[in-house]
């Protein structure tokens, strides 16, 4: 089922002055000449870029809210990897709509199925096309926005840079984008395992006012089953209890309430990364900052560390009972080192 869009002039635009004129269209005067010449427009002039991220590993997400479907198209995975859709369904389910009342209440399958760059249970080395149909497609919940905007929301974004948009759901800006991320984050997270013993976690540390203490989650034993054992996704029983509590006390009012995310890398291997615009916070910042509804990252410290001196924040270095360089904190997130002029921070 294809998504509707609408159409409209780019705000500001006018259309070509053919009424004027010959005469008028090119005055002369002593001193003067003023041509008018009717305004054309160019074919293509902006590109709906974007879709891409990454180099090496690269992946592009596509599909709409309310269309055929959503997914992704992963560029760059070794080959010889075992996998196949289960790998991938595990992570899906966990970000699947409609798994409790304080999510969207959307009743999707979210069942993946993997189209090329996996044969016989192992990749290829191929792109792998990864697919997830839609099943329950509401686009008459959208009919009041092809006439009005949602306030903090893309639609007229779209109608400023594009002139055309997707009314129902909001297409490619819609959360349910983020399938195809949720996918080749699972083909990622193999990959990682199997050559470092790499681990990502997150969990929810913070819902409205409700903010998870400092040091109430050990970073080096939380496990993944503590994080699901309640539908907030927070490692802490009691704090999960208030944070649902909030979550239900807005929701009953037809509101809604933010909160942050916290994540956890453990084993990540050295060396990732590059000066100087390819810092691995910086790429990390991209992928988190392009999500829907970010207005926020932090690494580390983050903006507390601008609370503290260069002498209070450094991160020293010594040598562990197995020869291995590690600092006794970790206040830069894990990625050393940000130069400046007067110091490190």
């Amino acid at each position: 089922m294809a998504s509707s869009i609408t159409s409209k002039p780019f705000l500001g635009a006018t259309k070509p002055n053919s009424s004027l004129s010959p005469d008028l269209q090119r005055l002369s005067f002593s001193s003067l000449r003023i041509s008018i010449k009717p305004r054309t427009h160019k074919k293509l002039q902006i590109q709906a870029a974007g879709s891409t991220f990454g180099n090496y590993f690269r992946v592009t997400t596509f599909g709409e809210s309310h269309g055929g479907g959503v997914g992704c198209i992963v560029d760059g995975c070794p080959p010889r990897i075992p996998l196949s859709e289960a790998d991938l369904q595990g992570d899906l389910d966990r970000r699947r709509p409609g798994q409790s009342r304080i999510t969207t209440p959307r009743k999707e399958t979210d069942t993946c199925r993997i189209y090329s760059g996996v044969s016989e249970g192992v990749t290829t080395g191929t792109p792998i096309h990864v697919l997830v149909p839609n099943t329950d497609q509401r686009g008459h919940d959208y009919k009041e926005m092809s006439i009005a905007y949602r306030p903090s929301h893309a639609d007229a974004t779209y109608d400023m840079k594009y002139g055309v948009r997707a009314v129902q759901g909001g297409g490619r800006s819609s959360a349910r984008e983020t399938i195809g991320r949720v996918a080749s984050g699972a083909i990622a997270k193999k990959i990682l395992k199997l050559f470092s013993g790499t681990e990502v976690l997150a969990y929810v540390s913070q819902v409205h006012q409700v903010v998870l203490p400092d040091g109430s989650v050990d970073h080096d034993t939380v496990t993944l089953d503590q994080i699901e054992s309640n539908i907030v996704r927070c490692p802490n029983p009691d704090y999960a209890e208030k944070m649902i509590a909030a979550i239900d006390a807005v929701r009953t009012r037809g509101n809604s309430i933010g909160g942050v995310v916290t994540c956890i890398v453990r084993n990540a291997p050295r060396g990732l990364g590059s000066p100087v615009f390819d810092k691995l916070e910086a790429e990390l910042a991209k992928a988190v900052m392009s999500l829907p509804a970010t207005k926020g990252f932090e690494f580390g410290s983050g903006f507390a560390g601008t609370l503290l001196t260069g002498s209070e924040h450094n991160d020293e270095f010594y040598t562990d009972e197995h020869g291995r360089i590690r600092t006794r904190t970790n206040r830069s997130g894990g990625i050393q080192v940000v130069e400046y002029p007067m110091g490190k921070l």
